[in-house]
């Protein structure tokens, strides 16, 4: 307070960030990412999870969760993590991204109907200690999926949505959305990015090593070196 009053730079500002969770593997990874080069120590993390007809759905991406906890070298990840800059890339924050990545990684095996939440909950809690974590569960109630995560975000106050964006032929090579969600082959990821008041990123893993591939309304197809 009183470096703000002589001028100094004021205190960071506390953001809630969302990310969509499932037992998938594009979740996993966009939970990874957020983790390495989203989050900041002083942000509220929401990991919301929307209950389709098929809750007790199987995903190969969360077991690595439930397999190890995060290494102790998360935390190094602290002084790595910064905000979302989708102009610029940043090596440091590879040995971040690698050792959230080993909590965060995708896997094979089964999970419980819900053990995913609570696994992602504790590897959000090992890499970001000092992070408040929420875990959220809607019912679609015969909605749209990406109806019922556009609510949440305004009720919950969102500032940062993330979600996983599967690898699609058709996504961003010119195709526009349509303006109804119900129209069919309609991607929730991309109706998000368009529709959504607060930020939105989709992210998709670029391969192993190869880093992500980011989308948010004004950027498309960026490459964020890992």
């Amino acid at each position: 307070m009183e470096s703000a009053d002589r001028g100094g730079p004021l205190p960071p500002t506390k953001r809630r960030v969302m990310v969509i969770a499932d037992a998938s593997r594009e979740s996993s990874v966009a939970l990874q990412w957020a983790l390495s080069h989203a989050i900041l120590e002083q942000d509220d993390l929401i990991l919301l999870h929307v209950e389709t007809s098929n809750p007790s759905r199987r995903g190969g991406g969360l077991s690595a969760f439930l397999r190890r906890p995060t290494s102790s070298g998360n935390a190094g990840n602290q002084q790595h993590h910064h905000q979302l800059a989708l102009t610029s890339t940043s090596s440091s924050s590879s040995s971040s991204s690698s050792s959230t990545g080993s909590a965060v990684s995708a896997g094979s095996g089964d999970v419980g109907e819900y053990d995913f939440l609570e696994a992602m909950r504790a590897a959000c809690e090992a890499a970001q200690p000092k992070v408040k974590v929420q875990v959220e569960k809607v019912e679609m109630e015969g909605r749209v999926k990406a109806a019922v995560i556009l609510s949440q975000t305004k009720l919950l106050g969102v500032d940062l949505l993330v979600i996983g964006q599967r690898r699609s032929g058709s996504s961003f090579l010119g195709c526009k959305l349509s303006g109804s969600m119900s129209g069919r082959g309609l991607d929730t990821a991309e109706f998000l990015i368009e529709h959504c008041k607060c930020l939105c990123v989709g992210v998709q893993k670029k391969g192993q090593n190869a880093g992500y591939l980011l989308n948010t309304k004004t950027h498309k197809n960026f490459w964020l070196l890992a």
